[in-house]
């Protein structure tokens, strides 16, 4: 009976490792894509449209979609955006002019 409940917890354990390993890298492979999620930011678009100037922080950041802001270039807006951080892009959603 000893024997067979050490082999269990030994089971029990290599199988835990097992999937928290698995679990681990399913989100760095995904994480590495993904977009932080939709967030509103005020700033600049420059004047060809390829990159935004945030207000708060002063960063610039890639639009990855300048089709989406042709007409504002060099205008003071507000973006819906998907943020990559990790990248200094921006995937444009909507946007509005600022007061």
């Amino acid at each position: 009976m000893k024997k067979l409940m050490t082999i269990c917890f030994a089971a029990a354990i290599l199988s835990f490792g097992v999937a928290l390993a698995q679990d681990t890298m399913q989100g760095d492979s995904m994480k590495a894509d993904a977009p932080k999620g939709t967030v509103d930011v005020m700033g600049k678009i420059s004047a060809d449209g390829k990159t935004f100037v945030g207000d708060k922080d002063m960063k610039s950041w890639t639009i990855k979609n300048p089709e989406a802001v042709k007409g504002h270039e060099g205008h003071h807006v507000i973006l819906t955006a998907h943020v990559y951080p990790d990248k200094m892009e921006v995937h444009v959603m909507s946007l509005k002019m600022a007061k």
